[in-house]
């Protein structure tokens, strides 16, 4: 059928011999080491304690999130010992079969910390720079997501797509917030214009999980500015494959965006960003 010619990806290796990647092949290692890593987290979880900050005072990190990107990492190499990595935590290794996989071993590491539900593992794959499968744990719900490119979105092995038609008026909308004081602004003024025209707003505080909440239909929209691609690689495939409407854009307002939303409100709440956008600059 149409899907199938995305099935498999021919490349070459650094070593001349040509094989072919199995999208479905890496969407199963991701959804495994996913469902692995989230076990571990919740294993370790009465450990946690904030390790140190990132970008900011509000940008945690634990010993744990450290501990399960190496996790992710060895793991993978069991299956797949050529591939490359970028991870959130600082591992970046150069791939020797084209693959590299785009890590974020606690997507939601603030809600980790606090006890709160909305926090696990987000795991991508791209293939000469594409991303083509993924796999995200919400590890406080025991749901692993997973995607790979042409074969649709799951949950917990079943397929999830959406079905519901939304209307802007009706719409519950996800966003996330930056982690600097002066973007988080931008982004409260923002919500200041979208407010009246939706249902109303979600802020969890994991993006991977929010695009997953789309695919699953939780919420009709997600956008957020200022996200690095570990943070949004599997979840926008996951919902994509769902049949969300995806975007990565590369200036919105001086920031990148990162936006999926039910298709059936897609035009609608696109031209409700860029409005709001428009009034702050």
């Amino acid at each position: 059928m149409a899907h199938q010619k995305w099935w498999r990806f021919k490349i070459t290796m650094s070593t001349g011999i040509d094989k072919e990647v199995d999208f479905v092949e890496l969407r199963d290692i991701a959804s495994d080491v996913a469902k692995q890593t989230s076990q571990y987290i919740i294993q370790e979880s009465r450990e946690v304690v904030p390790h140190g900050i990132k970008s900011s005072s509000t940008d945690y990190v634990t010993e744990i999130d450290k501990r399960a990107e190496m996790l992710i990492v060895d793991l993978i190499k069991d299956s797949r010992p050529h591939d490359g990595f970028l991870g959130e935590e600082g591992t970046s290794q150069n791939s020797r079969s084209n693959v590299q996989w785009v890590i974020d071993p606690i997507d939601g590491t603030t809600n980790f910390i606090y006890g709160h539900s909305g926090f696990g593992p987000s795991i991508a794959a791209k293939v000469e720079g594409r991303i083509v499968a993924g796999a995200v744990a919400d590890s406080s719900r025991g749901e692993v997501f997973d995607a790979a490119e042409g074969h649709g979105a799951r949950c917990n092995g079943e397929r999830i797509s959406i079905t519901k038609l939304a209307t802007l008026e009706t719409a519950l909308v996800a966003t996330g917030f930056s982690y600097i004081s002066s973007d988080r602004a931008v982004q409260a003024k923002m919500l200041l214009d979208l407010i009246p025209s939706v249902a109303d707003i979600r802020r969890m505080g994991s993006a991977a999980i929010d695009l997953c909440s789309v695919a699953k239909g939780r919420v009709d929209a997600f956008f957020e500015t200022g996200l690095n691609e570990w943070d949004f690689a599997a979840g926008m495939l996951i919902a994509s494959e769902a049949g969300a409407k995806v975007q990565s854009i590369g200036d919105f307002g001086g920031k990148n965006l990162t936006l999926a939303v039910n298709p059936s409100i897609e035009r609608q709440f696109r031209d409700l960003l860029d409005s709001a956008v428009l009034n702050i600059n």
